[in-house]
C-alpha cells in the first residue's frame, strides 16, 4: 500500500504494508539510519522521533497510525547540530557509546517543547529512555542547559 509522508520537511511516497513500523520506513525505506532500534517493544526509546511534535516510539508506530503528521528524526532536528538540545548535549559531553542519544535527544526536544523550563521531576517523568552507559546526571544537566538557551 502507498503512504504518502512527511519526513524532516521532505515528501516520501513508500510503498510498505500498513502494519510497517515506522522504525523500518525510516531506515529500509528512506535510508535515515539515525533513529536506532534496539528492543523492538518500545521499551527503550532508542528508535524515538516526534510524530507531529510528539515523542514515539517508532518501533511501536505503525505506518497506517502516521496520518499527516510530520515526522522529525535526529537528521531533522537541525541541519548543522545547532537545535539547542544538541548543542547543550556537546556542552555537556552527554555521549559515552552515543547509540541510545539520537531517541534522548528527541525525547529532550520534545519535553522542552512542552515544558521550557523543566523541574527535576518533569525531567525524570519525561525522559524514560535506557542509557546503558548510565548518563543520566549529564543528560539531566543537558537538558537544564538547553532550557536556559
Amino acid at each position: 500500500m502507498a503512504y504518502e509522508l512527511t519526513v524532516n520537511g521532505n515528501h516520501y511516497t513508500v510503498d510498505v504494508e500498513p502494519e510497517t513500523p515506522l522504525l523500518w520506513v525510516l531506515r529500509d525505506s528512506l535510508g535515515l539510519t539515525g533513529t536506532k532500534y534496539a528492543c523492538g517493544i518500545g521499551a527503550c526509546g532508542a528508535c524515538t522521533v516526534l510524530l507531529g511534535g510528539q515523542a514515539v516510539h517508532s518501533c511501536m508506530t505503525r505506518i497506517g497510525m502516521v496520518g499527516k503528521r510530520a515526522v522529525t528524526t535526529i537528521e531533522g532536528l537541525s541541519e548543522d547540530g545547532t537545535h539547542p538540545v544538541q548543542e547543550a548535549w556537546v556542552a555537556e559531553d552527554v555521549p559515552q557509546c552515543g547509540f541510545c542519544q539520537p531517541g534522548m535527544i528527541l525525547q529532550a526536544a520534545a519535553l522542552l517543547k512542552e515544558k521550557r523550563v523543566p523541574s527535576d521531576s518533569d525531567i525524570d517523568g519525561a525522559m524514560t529512555n535506557l542509557c546503558r552507559c548510565g548518563t543520566y546526571d549529564r543528560i539531566r544537566s543537558a537538558i537544564k542547559r538547553a532550557a536556559a538557551h
